[in-house]
């Protein structure tokens, strides 16, 4: 499970995307990007960490932090409700205001080169039987109008490997993607255009 993010005003939004050439933008599927556009572009971040009772509650801890936000007179970052506690707000620049609603975080004002950081308690790892879980993250996506536009994800798991062993991660490694594993942590930096979903599959031990 990921974070969407929700912006108002999108005629004010597209127009500060005017850097990015509208012929340039992805109106079709998911493209991974061999290197980064010249020009910042928002940047996900995830730290997840997985703990021995995650496996019998679901729960596991979230870090995220978000580094060039789009410059917008209002935004929201979304989770799931119900799937989501303990939700604050740790740090903001270049923000006018953030605060907690319900199971979102609310933006005023976000300017160039804007930073959040939050963290929470989120339900995403599912008992999928048999001694078997996924952890499912996203769809992570940078969308504006009818077309997407490039953004980086990083995401970094810790989990108990005394517990469990990975078994895959999807999607696999590819040009655009890639994917450090050891023994209790992987790390995963993509740059695409489109939506990224993944999922990482354990097995008890």
């Amino acid at each position: 499970m990921g974070a969407a993010i929700v912006c108002a005003g999108m005629a004010h939004a597209a127009t500060d995307l005017s850097f990015e050439s509208a012929d340039a933008v992805n109106e079709g599927p998911l493209q991974f990007l061999v290197s980064l556009p010249a020009k910042p572009v928002h940047h996900h971040q995830n730290h997840i960490r997985i703990e021995p009772d995650s496996l019998a509650s679901g729960w596991v801890s979230l870090s995220q932090c978000h580094d060039h936000l789009d410059a917008v007179p209002s935004a929201q970052i979304t989770f799931r409700e119900g799937f989501v506690r303990d939700l604050r707000v740790d740090a903001f620049s270049h923000i006018k205001d953030a605060w907690i609603e319900g199971s979102s975080v609310q933006l005023r004002q976000v300017e160039p080169g804007a930073r959040l950081c939050l963290s929470a308690q989120i339900r995403a790892l599912r008992n999928t039987g048999n001694g078997y879980f996924n952890l499912i993250n996203g769809p992570y996506m940078r969308k504006f109008l009818d077309g997407y536009y490039p953004m980086r994800v990083t995401l970094a798991i810790d989990y108990p490997a005394q517990i469990l062993t990975l078994l895959d991660i999807s999607p696999p490694v590819q040009p655009g993607l890639v994917i450090v594993e050891q023994p209790g942590a992987i790390r995963m930096e993509a740059v695409f255009e489109g939506e990224l979903q993944t999922m990482i599959q354990f097995e008890r031990n």
